[in-house]
């Protein structure tokens, strides 16, 4: 059976997040999991990996459930590490479960599939000139995230509710913030689910974008 890696930033497997994935993928080919922090402990990671100031900054889910919050440059060597790894395995096509942006990764032979590349253009394509919005983990990304749009000649609303915060009043109050003020949501992070697009899409009455269901269908068009 074909075989398709999947990177999360956090820790594997994501019980979260893989069951949209495969449900695309209708057992065509086996989601082989790895994370960038698997084998760590929270402590550690707060230790080592906690970012800086003005340091681009990401968040993930650990196996325990518990949220984190990274550096990009305290993690990308590991991420293409583990690039690597997946590639040396034999993998052919590799997702990584992340929406941020990570200039400079690299495949040998591999085609490395990157959400940052294709979720900006869909949703052009797909909002046109209408208002978007975007919904986000963190407060910081609110201004990181400017920059993947921007060239697109998008100008998106932000507001902020974590897929890794167990309290839905967040989600009714993202689409509270929004939904008077744009015409279509983005649910900007491969954490968030099902269930919060279908919270938020009640709340704000607007159409909603779940990102890893977006390149869940891309990519099982590619295998």
């Amino acid at each position: 059976m074909e075989k398709l890696g999947m990177i999360t930033i956090g820790q594997a497997p994501r019980t979260d997040v893989a069951p949209i994935i495969e449900k695309y993928l209708e057992g065509r080919a086996e989601l082989v999991q790895v994370g960038v922090l698997d084998g760590m402990t929270k402590a550690y990671i707060e230790e080592n990996l906690f970012p800086e100031e003005g340091d681009y900054v990401l968040t993930s889910r650990l196996t325990t459930g518990d949220s984190v919050v990274m550096s990009r440059k305290k993690i990308q060597p590991i991420l293409q590490n583990k690039i690597n790894e997946l590639e040396q395995s034999g993998i052919k096509q590799i997702l990584l479960l992340c929406t941020g942006v990570f200039p400079g990764l690299t495949t040998a032979t591999s085609y490395l599939i990157e959400p940052d590349h294709i979720i900006p253009p869909t949703v052009k394509a797909m909002v046109g000139s209408r208002r978007l919005g975007v919904i986000v983990p963190l407060i910081e990304q609110k201004e990181n995230l400017k920059p993947k749009y921007s060239p697109l000649g998008l100008d998106p609303l932000f507001s902020v509710a974590s897929p890794y915060i167990n309290n839905l009043d967040n989600f009714r109050q993202a689409a509270t913030e929004l939904k008077d003020t744009v015409d279509i949501i983005v649910l900007d992070c491969m954490g968030y689910t099902e269930e919060a697009r279908e919270l938020v899409a009640k709340t704000s009455g607007l159409p909603v974008v779940l990102s890893n269901a977006i390149m869940a269908k891309l990519v099982s068009e590619m295998i």
